[in-house]
């Protein structure tokens, strides 16, 4: 009887280390899309180029196929949702998804929940009105930054130039007059760090006065450029000593706008406003380094495409959103990956 039991247990145990080898086990492949704001954006870039990375990268560890496609809404929410209403038909494992409105988020969630296909959003969180629908009810995961990071690092940035050099008060007056260059009226990143740049630096002991209203320039180098000859028209020659960029496409378009006034040329000799962006993108850091943008914030697209890839393989196996993986939620209200910003300074 010992025996017969013995071998009943022994034979269960087989059987359960194979149910769980069978539900660990792999498919072959994977098809994975993501649906991308507008493929010119160059932070945006650096994002596709490391989700193209790691999901090579994660097949080869994984020992499947991951076909990976990506499709360029070209900041147009119309074509996004043509694009979105086409793969409901195709049925893909996973969709990533990086809206190109904010406010418009409920319209995928709606095509892909009745399709049942699951997704994920990054780093364009859906707006705060749609937070709970979008967000919250779906279960789903948003990876992004937190909003406030960077406007804060912007204005510390901007308080420890001035300890160490005063003179970048340019009129003397113990004031710091500034202007905002903002990417969109309702994006969360945009709203965060147009706001806490400016609280962040009163906070550290400067006084600064905003010249005219905020510019909203839509993330693009060329309305800044515009945007700046503008202001500059009306206020030149040293009325302007801090432009604030929410990213720094739009302080390179600030930048190229100030050279033609003699300023921010990198000369010996020539004049300087303060210029401070966010991105660290390849063009940032090089007008850093040539005298022209003062600093900048980095968000790393590397580490947003990884933590993207990884996800959605998670997603698409209908594994827990964080299984296996190294990150942890913040403490939103929703499930959530925060993706670390840092300050950029000095450029070698």
């Amino acid at each position: 009887m010992k025996k017969i039991l013995s071998l009943a247990l022994a034979l269960l145990m087989l059987l359960g280390a194979a149910s769980a080898l069978a539900e660990a086990a792999l498919p072959e492949e994977l098809d994975i899309r993501a649906l991308i704001w507008k493929f010119d954006d160059t932070y945006g870039s650096t994002v596709r180029v490391a989700m193209e990375k790691w999901a090579q990268h994660y097949a080869e560890e994984l020992g499947i196929k991951i076909n990976f496609q990506m499709y360029d809404a070209a900041d147009d929410m119309a074509k996004q949702i043509e694009t979105a209403t086409i793969l409901t038909s195709e049925k893909p494992d996973f969709v990533i998804i990086n809206l190109a409105e904010v406010t418009n988020g409920q319209v995928l969630v709606d095509m892909f929940k009745e399709a049942d296909i699951p997704f994920l959003f990054y780093n364009k969180q859906p707006s705060e009105d749609t937070t709970q629908s979008v967000l919250v009810d779906t279960g789903t995961i948003f990876i992004g930054t937190l909003a406030r990071q960077a406007g804060d690092m912007q204005g510390e940035i901007l308080a420890d130039l001035y300890k160490k050099d005063p003179s970048i008060d340019l009129n003397g007056d113990g004031v710091l007059q500034y202007v905002m260059l903002m990417g969109e009226p309702q994006n969360d990143e945009a709203i965060a760090r147009s706001r806490y740049s400016v609280e962040t630096a009163i906070a550290n002991g400067l006084k600064l006065e905003q010249i005219g209203e905020t510019l909203v320039c839509n993330w693009d180098q060329a309305q800044a450029n515009d945007a700046i000859n503008a202001v500059w028209a009306a206020n030149p020659d040293g009325k302007i000593e801090v432009i604030f960029g929410n990213n720094d496409m739009m302080c390179l378009g600030a930048v190229a706008a100030l050279n033609n006034y003699g300023w921010n040329t990198g000369k010996e000799g020539d004049p300087k406003v303060v210029v401070i962006g966010v991105d660290a993108v390849d063009s940032a850091m090089e007008s850093i380094k040539a005298g022209g943008m003062t600093a900048t914030v980095q968000q790393d697209g590397d580490a947003m495409g990884k933590a993207n890839i990884r996800i959605a393989i998670n997603g698409a196996l209908g594994r827990k959103w964080l299984d296996g993986t190294e990150y942890v939620y913040t403490d939103d209200p929703f499930h959530c990956i925060r993706i670390p910003y840092a300050k950029i300074t000095d450029v070698e």
